[in-house]
Parts: structure tokens; sequence; C-alpha cells
């Protein structure tokens, strides 16, 4: 199934800053894909088409605004688009060595250093965002040289320090972690990968950092938001869902071998997170239709 998802070759050169396609549409063509560049991408018009991004999938109201960070896999597809007109898309994609970490290090760029951090998950921005950066967005297709490249600077500035910011990707889709220099919570997070097939207790899990369970579950709430099981769970659920887009094993398959005790419990967690049970998020990533 991986060969479905198409890698990217995008246009840019190693001695540009950032490029931008304006363009208008009647339909979205482009299959799932990745590429090593992070991209912004602002659409318009296309109300009830598909976004993906990792192993999310959710419908696109009227204005959508998401960044996805290297090599995440992301496409928009048509779905149930309303408008039946064409839709106006503005992508902005540039490369990760950008900005430099000694450039990231420094004060004032630590908003848009956590941006990139949380990019590596998708962003889907919210609406009052939208409304805030849409003309930024727009002036940087119009303006030219270093100018477009100031307001390009400002917008991620925009970006970084707006809020309801919706991360899209389980923490486990990923094939880099990164939970700003938290080495309690790596080492947690490594100590669930490594056992994330077997039951876990979060009494191993405190002891495996050297904590009482009560400490270690607050500790996991203050920097995660979740409880230690829905962080597990998660985590279960993001390899789960990339064996369900790379691979052919049955739904049943995939369940016990992330560490499901059973598939009605699978099959239950992962709705609710996903809003599609595991074989109707296999169905609508892969863009299968059957035909009778």
């Amino acid at each position: 199934m991986e060969n479905q998802i198409h890698r990217e070759i995008t246009p840019l050169k190693d001695n540009d800053c950032f490029l931008v396609f304006d363009r208008k549409r009647k339909a979205f063509s482009f299959p799932v894909h990745f590429h090593p560049e992070f991209e912004i991408n602002f659409i318009t018009n296309a109300q009830g088409g598909k976004r993906i991004v990792g192993d999310h999938i959710g419908i696109i109201t009227e204005k959508e605004l998401v960044m996805v960070g290297p090599n995440l896999y992301h496409g928009w597809e048509n779905f149930q688009n309303i408008n039946n007109g064409v839709y106006h898309e503005i992508t902005i994609q540039f490369p990760r060595e950008l900005f430099d970490q000694n450039m990231l290090d420094r004060n004032i760029m630590k908003p848009i250093k956590e941006l990139f951090v949380n990019a590596n998950r998708g962003i889907r921005f919210s609406s009052d965002t939208i409304a805030l950066v849409e003309p930024r967005i727009k002036r940087i297709t119009e303006k030219r040289g270093y100018d477009s490249f100031l307001e390009f600077q400002s917008l991620l500035y925009d970006l970084a320090i707006s809020r309801h910011q919706q991360l899209l990707t389980n923490i486990s889709f990923l094939r880099n972690s990164d939970f700003h220099n938290s080495e309690r919570i790596e080492s947690i997070y490594a100590f669930i990968k490594a056992n994330y097939q077997k039951k876990l207790k979060v009494e191993e899990a405190a002891a495996h950092v050297n904590m009482t369970v009560v400490s270690f579950s607050r500790l996991i709430k203050q920097r995660t938001g979740k409880s230690f099981v829905d962080f597990a769970n998660e985590i279960r659920l993001g390899y789960a869902t990339r064996l369900l887009i790379e691979t052919n094993k049955s739904v049943g398959e995939i369940c016990y071998s992330c560490g499901f005790n059973n598939i009605s419990n699978f099959n239950r967690i992962f709705k609710k997170k996903q809003g599609y049970t595991p074989s109707e998020f296999r169905k609508n990533f892969t863009g299968t239709k059957n035909v009778y």
C-alpha cells in the first residue's frame, strides 16, 4: 500500500528560500504525497473536500489553513465538495535548512522553533487565525525579492503565536519524536514504544523513570494533556494507522500486534480518535471505491 503514496520532487533549488504556488483549479488532482520541505497550504471555496495528513482524515470547511512538516504524508481530495466552482489554493514550501539550529535556539525564535516541531504532526489553524493571516498570505504572492521574504517571516511568527492550533497526527505515526528536551517524557515515550505490544501498567512506567504513580501521572497530564492510558493508546494508534496505510495486514492482526486486547475495544478507540473504524479509515485513505 505504501507505493500508493508518492514522493513529490519540489521545484526548490539549493539556493532558494521558499516558493509560492498561487493557483485556481476545479478539482484536487494530486495524490497523497510527501516531500522533505515544510509546507503551508491555504485553500478557499473547497468546502466538503477531504484533508489527509499523516493518519488524520477530516473534512475541510470554506477556508482551510494547514502546515505540514518534512516527509509527512498529506493530500486533499474532492470527496463531497458542494461549491462545484473553482477553488483557490496558495501553497508555500520551504526547506528545513532555511533556519539553522543556532538561529532557532535564539530567544526571539522560540515560538517559530515550536511551530516547526508541531508541524511534524501537521497543524490545522483556527478560523480566527485564518482571518488574521489571509491578507498576509496574499501579500506574499504579490511581493517580490526580500520584501516577500520579510512577509514570509512575519507569517511564520503570526502562525507560531496563534491560538487554538489543532495537531492532526498521532505521536507514534511519526518516525521521530520531539518532546522539547524533556528527558523524562522522552524516556517514557521510549518505554511505551518498546513495550506497546504488551499490557502496560502505569506502575511499571512510573518505576522506569523512578517516580511515584501520583507524580508520574501528573507529569504525563501536564506535558501531553492526557492520562497515561490515553497517551499509550495514542502511540499504539499511531502504529496501527501506519500499518493500515503501509501494509495489507488484516484489522485483527494489526489490533493484536499493537497491544489492543480485543477487536471491539480497538474499533471503539480507533473510531473515537479518527471518526472512522479501522476498515473505513483504510478505504478512505487509499481512496478505493467498490464497483457493483
